[in-house]
């Protein structure tokens, strides 16, 4: 057994593989072999600090796996399901781990355990997003930035789905057509082109009623000025920095805006919320309405480089690290 562990904050290089040896599972916990597990930019975040953690920590928040052990208590599971999940507490950078029984979501016959490990952060995160945090209504337009990202590509099939015009901005013009083939009705590059003023002219000068951000500090004010008189400004994410300090009265008074920074534990925080959700994920997965491909696969051995490649934007959608 081996897990992935950092005793410093820092770079890539202070993921370190360790060799592990687990306890029985006790009260409601399962042992979980993990068959994928999902590389997520929240990782980036954990390992160097923005989101500080106790020292010496594991990482990871999201995998698939088969149970081999129950502990007492556990009713609603069995040795051989086929589980996921995307929780705290973190570790899921190893071969196995043993973990709460309420965090898991069984994984449907005819979904691939591969496929399930990226879904669960990327597909909870568009659930909530789309549903919860701003619940849109079909005939809207939306902004959604990264569109060709991890997130972005399962979030912008769901809202076509849903019956939104999707406008996505892309950093680089080969992402264009990414973003374009996974729903987007207009894509701007916005390494190019002033994305807010070109939204407004998209809109007739309207703006959009929500914006949904996981880029951060680059794109905060332009986002904000996409917006239409009390739309609401959702930031979950901080690719390019964490966000500046807010000036409320010349950034969000004028037209009344909101801003929210939600998380996927203050909407998945029950086993009946968490069922909604990934019920929903499932549903949108088998029924073709969101497809995915797997980008990128590493090695656990190759942590480092997975990270690396993350950082520096050379992952163009989901990726998982194989455990083998």
């Amino acid at each position: 057994m081996k897990a992935i562990k950092i005793e410093k904050y820092g770079g890539p290089e202070v993921l370190k593989i360790k060799e592990i040896t687990l306890r029985k599972p006790v009260n409601d916990e399962v042992l979980i072999e993990h068959v994928a597990i999902g590389l997520n930019y929240i990782d980036t975040y954990h390992r160097s600090g923005l989101y500080p953690l106790i020292l010496p920590s594991s990482l990871g928040l999201e995998a698939s796996g088969i149970i081999k052990e129950i502990g007492p208590n556990v009713s609603n599971f069995s040795i051989g399901d086929k589980v996921a999940y995307s929780a705290v507490p973190l570790g899921a950078y190893s071969t196995h781990r043993i973990y709460k029984s309420k965090n898991l979501v069984k994984v449907p016959e005819g979904i691939d355990l591969t496929l399930a490990a990226t879904l669960m952060t990327k597909g909870l995160t568009t659930f909530y997003l789309l549903h919860k945090t701003y619940p849109v209504s079909s005939g809207e337009t939306i902004l959604f930035h990264a569109a060709a990202g991890g997130v972005g590509q399962i979030f912008c099939q769901w809202a076509k789905s849903l019956g939104c015009k999707v406008i996505g901005t892309v950093g680089s013009d080969e992402k264009i057509q990414i973003a374009k083939k996974n729903g987007c009705d207009e894509v701007i590059n916005y390494s190019k082109e002033d994305f807010a003023k070109k939204t407004m002219e998209l809109t007739d000068g309207k703006g959009v009623p929500v914006v949904y951000d996981g880029v951060g500090k680059s794109t905060l004010e332009k986002s904000l000025k996409c917006l239409k008189t009390r739309g609401i400004m959702i930031s979950f994410g901080n690719a390019s920095g964490a966000l500046s300090p807010i000036n409320v009265p010349k950034m969000l008074q004028p037209k009344g805006l909101f801003f929210v920074r939600p998380s996927m534990g203050q909407y998945l925080h029950s086993p009946e919320e968490l069922s909604e959700a990934s019920t929903m994920l499932f549903d949108k997965i088998s029924s073709g309405k969101v497809k995915v491909e797997i980008f990128k696969k590493y090695k656990l051995n190759d942590v480092v480089q997975s990270h690396e490649d993350l950082e520096s934007r050379k992952i163009i959608g989901p990726a998982i690290i194989l455990p083998d």
